[in-house]
């Protein structure tokens, strides 16, 4: 089912973007719906006053974020059906980019009501932009896992991608990640985003080891970290399909999504080496 976004008078769900730091970064347009919208689910209702008072608007605010969302659908659901146009917001940035909102936004949509993404701020853009990195392709993967092993399994799947990866990162796990990054990557160009717009803004540059020498322990807010990708042109001719499937494997993917890979990269129908891998189990 298509979504007329603009030729309807349905009420809608708004995902508003809001200044990750410097408040001129809010458009007209997020002013404008902020101030038309009928009620805002923000992450926190406190942040969110915060932001409203700044701009003079006052409006009724209910809490939704990641430990509330399952139980916000229903409700959310029959505001809509009840006329009430709703804004979105998170607490910096574009809603659902790490950030709650997805569950919201799926069952809006599957019940028929259209969803609304606003342009506005978003870290990963202007971090990719300033690195000086290449720009395209880029992959963006967001917040790696708190626990380290399982952080190097997700690093390991990336490690043979030949795009720019972006991450998010908080400044009490920024070592251990680019030590990981370290152990899986290698010793990769990358640049590190602290507090883009804001005052303070900052760009380390440099291989992942100079910077880790260069940060110290001292490093604080919130923080983009922009990685090349590996560059290096993989020979896998001297490995059997069975062989090269079981690379990937190891690198994190499902025996689908290897043999799908393994497929792409010698040209070969995804059946012929379907059938070479289970053979040889």
């Amino acid at each position: 089912m298509s979504q007329k976004s603009y030729q309807t008078n349905q009420n809608k769900l708004y995902l508003i973007p809001t200044p990750i730091g410097n408040m001129d970064d809010i458009t007209f347009r997020a002013l404008k719906t902020l101030e038309m919208v009928d009620l805002i689910l923000c992450e926190d209702t406190r942040v969110t006053e915060q932001l409203l008072a700044h701009f003079h608007l006052h409006k009724r605010l209910l809490s939704c974020h990641d430990h509330n969302e399952d139980k916000m659908q229903d409700k959310v659901l029959q505001f809509l059906q009840e006329g009430l146009n709703i804004g979105l917001v998170t607490d910096r940035g574009t809603p659902i980019i790490s950030d709650p909102g997805y569950k919201i936004v799926s069952y809006v949509v599957q019940n028929g009501y259209d969803v609304i993404s606003l342009p506005g701020p978003t870290a990963l853009i202007p971090a990719l932009t300033m690195s000086g990195l290449n720009p395209s392709p880029f992959l963006f993967y967001g917040f790696t896992s708190s626990k380290y092993e399982q952080k190097r399994r997700e690093l390991a799947s990336l490690a043979r991608l030949p795009y720019t990866l972006i991450f998010y990162e908080s400044p009490h796990r920024i070592i251990d990640t680019l030590t990981a990054f370290l152990e899986v990557f290698g010793d990769r160009e990358i640049a590190i985003c602290r507090e883009i717009s804001k005052l303070y803004e900052e760009v380390y540059r440099g291989t992942i080891s100079q910077v880790i020498q260069e940060l110290g322990d001292a490093i604080k807010g919130e923080l983009v970290i922009v990685v090349s990708g590996n560059l290096q042109v993989e020979d896998y001719s001297s490995l059997s399909i069975i062989e090269h499937v079981q690379l990937y494997m190891e690198d994190g993917l499902s025996s689908k999504e290897a043999i799908k890979k393994v497929a792409l990269e010698r040209d070969l129908p995804k059946s012929v080496v379907y059938k070479e891998y289970h053979m040889g189990e």
